[in-house]
């Protein structure tokens, strides 16, 4: 669809094929916004989020941006920020 804003949420149980086929069908003028948070990933171990991927195939491209958040970005109740916390923590280890 021409001059849409289209949202594709919960982008990280997305597959790499999936996630360029929605990327591919964007038309003219219109602008697309993908979020997704690649520690809740839920697909099976098998199958590989496209969100970890699109942006080493993406980046450099004109127009397009990324924006990662952290979590001191979370403005959730402060448990979820130390869980948040505690999960980074782990996973640098």
């Amino acid at each position: 669809m021409d001059h849409a804003f289209i949202i594709l949420d919960e982008a990280q149980n997305t597959t790499q094929e999936q996630l360029k086929m929605f990327l591919t069908r964007i038309g003219q003028g219109s602008k697309a916004v993908v979020t997704g948070d690649i520690t809740q990933i839920d697909l099976p171990k098998d199958k590989v989020s496209g969100l970890k991927k699109i942006q080493r195939i993406l980046g450099g491209i004109e127009d397009i941006g990324f924006c990662t958040l952290t979590g001191k970005d979370v403005v959730r109740c402060e448990l979820v920020q130390k869980i948040i916390r505690a999960y980074e923590k782990y996973e640098q280890n």
